[in-house]
């Protein structure tokens, strides 16, 4: 496009947002009036995408890290075609919206991650970038290019003052991420005013001194930000395109100033705003007729692009039937195919075993990994500890593409995230790994994943206070409560490894929110199962491990290692005991009446888990049949710890 086109892009631009962040009486002015010529560029001239097809696989992919900029973003879809209509934009950040007020994904065609919570945006197109290097790898042959684009990201000085984001960049940096670009919207403004008053590092030398090329320029200048683009494009490092600009650029009383961050401009600032851009007052959410008929010839030539690329890749289908097939099974909704997990040989245990589950877990891991090649990811830097290497595969890294785990180091927050945005690609199936305790330091990518309703796998292991020596610092008691906390996410903590491998089929088998696997770092032992059908059953959630007659006195409900100690208190207990194995609290809970009372019967119930009772009430008759942790572990062998705090069958025996 020409330059007077570009410019009655960005005018349109800042026309619809003053009008929508107006209307709407909320809303962020200052990044759409300041960033609407790179907008206008990027979607004018450099991305490669169909608006008629906003799931092309060979996409460019765009992902607005400053989503509190979201009308930037709602505009120029509007404008170039994708199905978001002025009556969209007109009920911005209303219920039921596709214009929320962040970027939410599934919402609005063309959004391709929910963004908002500053760096994780950034981090999440760290994570694309992996995927297309992947897949590249995987499907592209010497005759034929079927994975061929690039993710781009804007992010604003708030991104880059957030630790995931220089978590995620330091490791893209580290993979040589060539095909990462990022833009810099560099106003110096933050919320509180200038940015002088909390960040004042050197931007370029910390990228540089994480591997990236680092380029400069103008916001306001066509030319030169498609140059530094190409100049990205021949470089083999991820590059950061530092573009100075100004906040709210064209409303006078809020220009360059933090006034422009989080407020509509008002009717006064409306007026003057519109005066100096030579907007019509009386033509609210005016677009340039330019504009319009901008992208209405590249949108032809768009679609060109596209059923260019679906030739090639019918070519490619002819001549490769088998990577067609697995590339169709691996853009399947959440990257795996049902009927795949039914051929998994499954690893087989005998009761006289005992074995930890995160042990159990790679053993699964492994065997469904046989069956889905697409199944990736790794740990933070305890690919050991968390048990879930996989075994013959190499690494991903800047000199091996075709790897399948992914080296992480100690970044729990930009790991969760990353896999995240590899989820979100396509393609691939993503899971990472840490200790349950360190949850925490990435619960807001966890929190994400479910918003976003993506199934990305965490593992968590080192699930309780049998840790043991490492202390209460590594002994979680709370986690699994907040974990359960948060909506569309499924806990899964088995009793054994029999269970391990069954809630590994029951995680890939999800598609609709991210899964936490909780496993042991200590061994348990095989238990001995008297529901014959229990691989059934426990898609419910709960299983009949023990019977304890027909009119059992007691259930005891409990998950992982406890449901061994419940056992022994059983047994201790002399009375009719029923012993119920619970992978899943929640699904569980979901389950109809009639089976859930022919699963506990109607005898008394008790829970027991080794953390905080917290969300097991509504489930007894009282809090104090909740048999748990309400305090914080101590350091020493796993069993002295556990009679410390009096977490002892002895101690389940007498509730009883």
């Amino acid at each position: 496009m020409k330059k007077n086109e570009l410019d009655s892009i960005a005018l349109s631009i800042r026309s619809l947002s003053i009008d929508a962040i107006e209307k709407a009486n909320s809303g962020h002015p200052g990044l759409p009036l300041g960033a609407a010529e790179l907008a206008a560029v990027l979607y004018g001239n450099i991305l490669k995408y169909n608006a008629e097809n906003p799931n092309w696989h060979d996409r460019d992919r765009f992902i607005l890290s400053a989503g509190h900029g979201s009308m930037l973003l709602y505009s120029i879809l509007h404008l170039a075609g994708y199905p978001v209509t002025l009556d969209d934009i007109k009920t911005f950040r209303q219920i039921g919206s596709v214009c929320p007020g962040h970027p939410e994904y599934g919402y609005t065609p063309g959004v391709e991650a929910t963004s908002g919570p500053l760096g994780q945006g950034v981090s999440m197109a760290v994570g694309f970038a992996i995927a297309e290097s992947i897949l590249a790898a995987t499907y592209n042959t010497q005759e034929y290019e079927i994975v061929n684009h690039y993710t781009y990201a804007l992010v604003g000085e708030g991104c880059l003052m957030e630790g995931v984001a220089s978590e995620a960049c330091s490791y893209a940096g580290t993979l040589q991420l060539g095909k990462l670009i990022v833009f810099y919207d560099e106003n110096k403004i933050s919320i509180d005013g200038s940015t002088e008053i909390a960040f004042t590092e050197d931007v370029e030398k910390r990228y540089e001194a994480y591997g990236w090329q680092v380029l400069r320029g103008s916001m306001y200048n066509y030319d030169e930000i498609e140059a530094l683009v190409k100049k990205a494009k021949q470089d083999t490092r991820p590059s950061l395109i530092m573009l100075k600009s100004v906040i709210g650029k064209g409303a006078p009383t809020v220009e360059n100033s933090a006034a422009a961050h989080g407020a509509p401009l008002g009717k006064e600032g409306v007026l003057a705003a519109k005066k100096a851009l030579g907007l019509d007052p009386s033509k609210p959410f005016y677009v340039a007729p330019e504009a319009y008929a901008a992208f209405a010839e590249k949108k032809q030539k768009n679609a060109a692009l596209e059923n260019s690329w679906n030739t090639v890749f019918e070519k490619w289908s002819k001549a490769y039937p088998e990577k067609r097939k697995a590339w169709d099974q691996a853009f399947t909704k959440g990257g795996v195919l049902a009927e795949l997990l039914e051929k998994v040989e499954q690893p087989s245990y005998t009761i006289e075993e005992s074995i930890a589950t995160r042990a159990g877990s790679k053993k699964a891991l492994n065997a469904f990994a046989k069956v889905l090649p697409n199944l990736v990811g790794g740990s933070a830097d305890l690919q050991g500890p968390n048990a879930v290497g996989i075994d013959g595969a190499k690494a991903f890294s800047a000199s091996n593409r075709n790897g399948r785990y992914l080296h992480f180091g100690v970044r729990e927050f930009g790991m969760a995230a990353i896999i995240n945005g590899m989820q979100l690609h396509g393609g691939l199936r993503a899971f990472c790994a840490t200790f349950a305790v360190f949850s925490d330091y990435l619960r807001p990518a966890l929190r994400l994943a479910a918003l976003m309703k993506i199934p990305s796998i965490y593992v968590f292991t080192h699930d309780s206070i049998f840790v043991g020596e490492d202390g209460p610092t590594h002994q979680p008691v709370e986690t699994l409560a907040s974990l359960r906390a948060i909506p569309n996410t499924l806990v899964l903590r088995p009793a054994d490894a029999e269970e391990t491998s069954e809630a590994w089929r029951i995680a890939l088998a999800h598609s609709t929110g991210p899964v936490c696997l909780i496993l042991s770092r200590q061994n348990l032992p095989i238990l001995k199962k008297e529901d014959s059908n229990w691989r059934k059953t426990i898609e419910c959630g709960a299983y009949i491990v023990q019977k304890g007659s027909d009119t059992p006195e007691v259930c005891i409900l409990a998950t992982g290692s406890e449901v061994e100690l419940a056992l022994r208190a059983a047994a201790l207990s002399g009375k009719k005991v029923r012993v119920v194995s619970v992978l899943s609290k929640e699904s569980f809970e979901k389950t109809p009446e009639e089976l859930k009372r022919k699963i506990t019967g109607t005898a008394k119930i008790i829970t027991a888990e080794a953390g905080v009772r917290q969300g097991w009430e509504g489930l007894t008759e009282s809090p104090q049949n909740c048999f748990s942790i309400e305090q914080f572990g101590e350091s020493g062998p796993a069993k002295k710890v556990a009679e410390h705090l009096g977490f002892t069958a002895e101690a389940l025996a007498k509730l009883l």
